[in-house]
C-alpha cells in the first residue's frame, strides 16, 4: 500500500517580523548554494526549502533585487532579512530555510557550487553535491558563468 504524505504546513517571518511568509511543502528538503553571489547576499551559504510554488504567500515590506539576466533575489526592506531566490522565467522561488522555526525540519537534500565552498566550513552528511559545472548544466546550460 503506497503511503500518502501531507503536505508540511510551513509558517515563518523575516528577522524583524515585517514580512510574514506561509507555504506547503510536500516534499520539505534543504538545499545549499555556495556561489558567490549567494554568499554575497547571506554572508554565508544560502540553505532554502523547497516548497509547493503556487502555495507561497508572503506578506510586507518585500524588495526584489534582479542579481542577473535569469535571476533575482528578495529580502525584508526593513531588516534586510534573505527571503528568496528564483528564476525569472518561471517566477520560481526558492525560501530562505532561516524564515521557519528548525528550517522546517527538513533534512539538507544537495548543494551547488561546492566547489565554490569557502574552506572555512563543510556539510557533513550524505547527500548530492553539485560543482559549479554540474550546477549550471542543471539550471542554466546557456549562461556559462553568469550567475
Amino acid at each position: 500500500m503506497n503511503e500518502v504524505k501531507t503536505p508540511l504546513e510551513l509558517s515563518g517571518r523575516c528577522l524583524c517580523g515585517a514580512v510574514t511568509v506561509t507555504a506547503t511543502a510536500a516534499d520539505p528538503i534543504l538545499r545549499a548554494c555556495h556561489c558567490s553571489m549567494c554568499r554575497q547576499h547571506t554572508s554565508s551559504v544560502f540553505v532554502n526549502i523547497r516548497a509547493d510554488q503556487d502555495s507561497i504567500v508572503m506578506n510586507g515590506p518585500v524588495k526584489v533585487y534582479k542579481s542577473s539576466d535569469w535571476a533575482q533575489r528578495a529580502f525584508c526592506e526593513v531588516c534586510g532579512s534573505t527571503l528568496w531566490y528564483g528564476l525569472i522565467d518561471d517566477n520560481s522561488r526558492n525560501l530562505a530555510a532561516g524564515l521557519f522555526e528548525n528550517a522546517g525540519a527538513a533534512t539538507l537534500a544537495m548543494e551547488y557550487f561546492t566547489d565554490d565552498c569557502p574552506r572555512g566550513y563543510a556539510f557533513a552528511g550524505d547527500h548530492q553535491k553539485l560543482t559549479r559545472k554540474q550546477t549550471f548544466a542543471l539550471f542554466a546550460p546557456d549562461e556559462g558563468e553568469a550567475q
